[in-house]
């Protein structure tokens, strides 16, 4: 650990000493203490650059998290939801399809192959650019958390590694630190909408989908071990569902963590390993004394009392064993519940990251994307039942291609920041700077 090597330092500088002495105190052939001498010098040399190397990393320090210097590092981000891994809720396609791999059948339906594929390169160009980012540091954000979809990862030159080192060199460049966020893991760790799996986790159960996920992470932590401006590495978005049928998995969980650790360390022992509960994130009975020494427990919390009465069992947790936690995602109600919500993690030392950044609908969240013209009709054709087997009900439902090519080309621009709305009362709910909005046609909201 970083903060155990100027000890090392000092007994190695004291050997080197009673070495140079013993040449007159005790009659050593001069050869053998040159060998001596010199192995030391090149042990300490060693410790000095394994020290910078670890202090060029945040990291954590018993129950906080801390800059490379050791500075306590409170955690204050955002989620890019709907970037890589897209909702349907976000979409506004309530009643329709809501996995990301549901939402590319229909662009696929209405686009066809070709138009598909170019509206997802320029939607993933555009939703994410270097503006947004600049905007995030201003209002006073200190971390992005990246929801990841492992499909754009599967190779070294995946498309995935080119828009996270993008968005990864802004980040620096802001002083913003970034989360590698697994939230659609292979075989799926929820068997729900969000990691777009088959409808059952069956991750826990699957040797095989294990071995995918060892693969994903190292090629992540390969590539990213020596990336400062990256805090760690979510290693599964809200594990395990609250669902009785799949209470049997909780054992699971930590066990797959531990072995995922340990193949993640192999190839990087910098980064802080982020583990979140089972049920959503909320369960952490199923965690047992930390396995590593730089992890930090994630927690989720919705639709809850926005006070110390839900953080509890997790300061507890703190306490007992001596590690940071870290609320990784909440959100998705009024200004009013963020504000109390804020105020109780931050009385508490509890860092966090609401959800989401971007999104369309309600204003909770930082900025709002304004629907294209004639997205209702998309909205309602979304809405129908799904499948061959309902060809023929869909296709006289489905609007002229006109229309569609249009509200999707339009929904390429409402996605970029400067057609966006900045949502100022959400911002000061966070605490955040709420006077940022860009130059655009969307303005902001009070």
């Amino acid at each position: 650990m970083p903060n155990t090597i100027p000890g090392c330092q000092n007994r190695i500088r004291a050997n080197i000493q009673s070495a140079n002495r013993s040449e007159f105190d005790v009659g050593f052939p001069r050869e053998k203490i040159m060998i001596k001498f010199r192995l030391l010098q090149l042990l300490l040399l060693l410790l000095v650059w394994t020290s910078q190397g670890s202090a060029q990393f945040a990291h954590t320090d018993h129950k906080q998290i801390v800059d490379a210097p050791g500075k306590p590092l409170l955690v204050r981000a955002t989620n890019l939801g709907n970037w890589l891994v897209p909702e349907g809720y976000m979409w506004l396609f309530h009643g329709g399809p809501q996995s990301p791999g549901e939402i590319r059948a229909l662009v696929l339906e209405l686009l066809g192959p070709e138009g598909s594929a170019a509206f997802w390169q320029k939607y993933r160009e555009n939703y994410v650019t270097r503006e947004d980012i600049a905007l995030l540091h201003r209002a006073g954000f200190n971390a992005i958390r990246v929801p990841l979809h492992y499909s754009l990862f599967e190779s070294d030159d995946a498309e995935g590694f080119k828009l996270l080192d993008r968005l990864i060199a802004w980040s620096r460049a802001e002083n913003l630190y970034v989360i590698l966020d697994l939230h659609a893991a292979p075989g799926g760790q929820t068997g729900t909408n969000i990691d777009d799996s088959a409808g059952y986790p069956w991750l826990y159960q699957s040797p095989q989908e294990q071995e995918h996920l060892i693969a994903i992470w190292r090629r992540l932590a390969t590539h990213y071990r020596d990336e400062p401006a990256v805090l760690g590495y979510d290693l599964l978005n809200e594990p395990i569902p609250h669902f009785p049928k799949l209470a049997t998995l909780n054992s699971s969980l930590e066990p797959l963590y531990k072995k995922l650790s340990g193949e993640i360390r192999k190839v990087d022992a910098h980064h802080i390993l982020f583990l979140g509960g089972a049920q959503w994130d909320g369960n952490f009975s199923v965690f047992g004394k930390p396995f590593d020494a730089n992890v930090a427990y994630t927690l989720h919390k919705y639709w809850t009392a926005p006070d110390e009465s839900v953080l509890q069992q997790y300061i507890d947790f703190r306490e007992r064993y001596d590690v940071p936690i870290w609320m990784g995602e909440s959100g998705e109600n009024t200004d009013e519940w963020i504000a109390q919500f804020v105020k109780a993690l931050e009385k508490n030392n509890i860092g966090w990251a609401f959800w989401p950044y971007k999104k369309m609908g309600k204003p909770s969240s930082v900025v709002s994307i304004i629907p294209p013209s004639d997205w209702e009709k998309i909205v309602e054709f979304a809405k129908l039942a799904p499948g061959t087997a309902h060809a023929e009900e869909r296709l006289k439902a489905r609007p002229e291609q006109e229309t569609i090519t249009r509200a999707f080309a339009e929904l390429l621009e409402s996605v970029r920041l400067q057609k966006c709305r900045v949502n100022e009362g959400y911002l000061r709910a966070l605490g955040m700077k709420s006077d940022i909005a860009p130059v655009s046609a969307g303005g902001s909201a009070k």
